[in-house]
């Protein structure tokens, strides 16, 4: 595996966390309690893995290419919608991270009706994240590639 692989991966480990996430929801409007406790954790076991991978892939592009993310500059038309779509990723990645601390504290000391009031909020920002990760991924290497 090399740098160039691990947007792949970090789309791929975003895309996973959404599948999970939606399992997740569902097992638990389901009733299935331990279905849902084990989606949600391999979601955030998935989301950790992925911030790893982050992390390490704009550290090495910074050491290789001299700056931590690739430009979008191409077609100058759609930069306004990406980075529009790119904001709102990332203030919801910023957001995200104290709530799911708090929803898995919450249900980790089984104080479950604070826990479903705050997953209520932490879900669908979470979802938004991951499904915005995979769209940005696309947008970024295989719509409009761009160059380093």
């Amino acid at each position: 595996m090399n740098l160039s692989d691990l947007p792949a991966v970090n789309a791929t480990l975003n895309g996973l966390s959404a599948i999970l996430l939606v399992a997740g929801w569902q097992a638990i409007h389901s009733g299935n309690k331990v279905r849902h406790r084990n989606c949600m954790i391999a979601a955030l076991a998935t989301s950790a893995l992925f911030l790893a991978c982050y992390l390490t892939y704009h550290t090495l592009m910074q050491r290789t290419h001299g700056r931590a993310h690739t430009v979008f500059a191409d077609p100058a038309w759609f930069r306004p919608f990406y980075l529009v779509l790119l904001g709102t990723h990332l203030l919801g990645a910023v957001v995200m991270l104290p709530l799911i601390w708090v929803t898995f504290s919450r249900a980790f000391r089984e104080r479950f009706d604070a826990h479903r009031r705050i997953a209520r909020w932490t879900l669908p920002i979470w979802f938004y994240v991951s499904v915005t990760g995979v769209v940005i991924y696309l947008l970024l290497y295989q719509v409009f590639p761009q160059k380093h």
